[in-house]
């Protein structure tokens, strides 16, 4: 029995049915598994709601994907600046870039798959009603 969404969010962060809110959005619901990683059901299981309406749906995701990283590479400054303002670690945007893109790129790697898998289902509830 899958369990159902009924907020918009709930719907996004879960990677649920945009319409009904209970079927899997993806073919592989592990967060951080690469099998099938963006492959995306051709319906829903319990709605039948068509997640691929047109060839070239998904493209859109991207511009969301970008959206996320920028997102997540300004809270990534803001903790580096916060941390250094309590005295927890030395570091200044323009002495310490290292420090910098050193952790924007390992928290990009680490946050890839949630980031794509989550710019989909996005993209996908805002336009599949």
């Amino acid at each position: 029995m899958a369990t159902e969404s009924k907020t918009v969010l709930g719907k996004i962060v879960k990677m649920k049915c945009p319409h009904c809110g209970k079927g899997h959005l993806f073919a592989n619901e592990a967060a951080f598994s690469f099998s099938k990683l963006g492959q995306v059901k051709s319906e829903c299981a319990e709605c039948s709601t068509n997640f691929n309406p047109e060839p070239g749906f998904y493209f859109g995701a991207a511009y969301v994907s970008w959206g996320l990283t920028v997102a997540m590479w300004v809270a990534i400054l803001v903790a580096l600046k916060v941390l250094n303002a309590l005295g927890v670690i030395e570091f200044g945007f323009l002495t310490h870039p290292k420090t910098f893109l050193l952790t924007g790129i390992g928290f990009t790697i680490v946050l890839f798959p949630v980031l794509f898998k989550l710019s989909r289902s996005i993209w996908a509830t805002s336009f599949i009603k």
